[in-house]
């Protein structure tokens, strides 16, 4: 007995010696659109710098099925704070509804580090984001440039409450407003919902409405982009006869964007949003201070630019490398 005693014991020690200096939930707003595998790529790398320097960093992926699933998305976080992991990367769906959980992870001594798209409390110790109203500037000035000033335009809305997207589109909103008094847009009030599916079938009653009078087309995010792609190539309105600008990369937007179906992609770099998420995450938890707020870029990516070397990783992130 003494000796299954001593075995037992030292088991326990190994699996305690064995275990994870820090496991870090990270938390998407999704998980099949290819922008949240290159987060979770880039937090994958940034857990294996951290264990090469010393420091191992479990990372643990779960979000939501749907992009508008909040309530889902609040459950995830809260089983994290009952499995008391060392922090959480959290990329909040909805502003208000997901301040309350992260909250209650920071009063339960689990700090919170925000990525994409911003929360309506203070409790996180940093926001790891895209400038987004930046990102709508440049779709504004870039879809303002192909219509040399003037035209008829529509903005598909992506989801109430997402902050990152509702930022985006006042950027395009009050930049057209503000400098380009020739163009009007016509319509801004509808949503193109979670999916590309539910985002086509939104373009499809807008081009329906609007098609024959229509000069271009903005819309923020991929799914958005991607449902709006497929709607202008089924009203034969592709190719440039409505200008298109869109949101983030995805194997379908860029395709059409190298033949010519859309003419402007506003690009975030999530693989970094990622990593940074992750090593500011570590950073907090080992006592250091880190930045309130972290600006992690976007560019506008058009025909003429898409092979440069400087857009090779925000075009094609290395995700094979790291989810394996």
């Amino acid at each position: 007995m003494k000796k299954l005693l001593v075995s037992l014991s030292l088991l326990a020690a190994t699996v305690v010696s064995s275990a994870a200096d820090y496991r870090i939930a990270v938390v998407p707003k999704g998980t099949t659109h290819e922008f949240w595998k290159s987060i979770h790529a880039g937090a994958i790398k940034a857990s294996r710098e951290l264990k090469a320097e010393g420091v191992d960093t479990e990372i643990i992926w779960k979000g939501p099925l749907r992009e508008d699933d909040r309530e889902q998305q609040v459950q995830v976080v809260e089983n994290f704070i009952a499995r008391r992991v060392s922090g959480v990367v959290l990329a909040p769906l909805d502003a208000r509804a997901l301040a309350r959980p992260a909250e209650m992870a920071v009063r339960a001594g689990i700090p919170v580090i925000i990525i994409d798209s911003g929360l309506n409390s203070t409790a996180p110790a940093s926001t790891v984001s895209t400038d987004n109203y930046k990102g709508g500037v440049l779709g504004a000035r870039r879809l303002a440039a192909l219509l040399d000033g003037e035209g008829k335009v529509i903005l598909l809305r992506v989801l109430a409450g997402s902050t990152s997207t509702e930022q985006r589109e006042a950027g395009f909103l009050e930049t057209i407003a503000q400098e380009f008094p020739g163009i009007t847009v016509v319509s801004n009030d509808q949503h193109a919902g979670a999916t590309r599916d539910t985002a086509y079938r939104a373009a499809q009653n807008l081009l329906n409405r609007f098609g024959r009078d229509l000069d271009g087309v903005f819309a923020p995010n991929e799914s958005s982009a991607t449902g709006m792609l497929l709607a202008l190539r089924d009203a034969g309105l592709a190719g440039g006869k409505v200008k298109f600008v869109g949101f983030d990369t995805g194997t379908q937007t860029v395709a059409a964007l190298r033949s010519g179906d859309i003419q402007g992609l506003v690009v975030q770099n999530p693989f970094k949003m990622g990593y940074l998420g992750v090593k500011t995450m570590v950073a907090a938890l080992q006592g250091k201070a880190v930045e309130k707020e972290i600006d992690t870029g976007c560019e506008l990516i058009t025909g003429e630019n898409i092979d440069e070397p400087a857009m090779a990783d925000l075009i094609k992130p290395p995700l094979e490398k790291y989810l394996n």
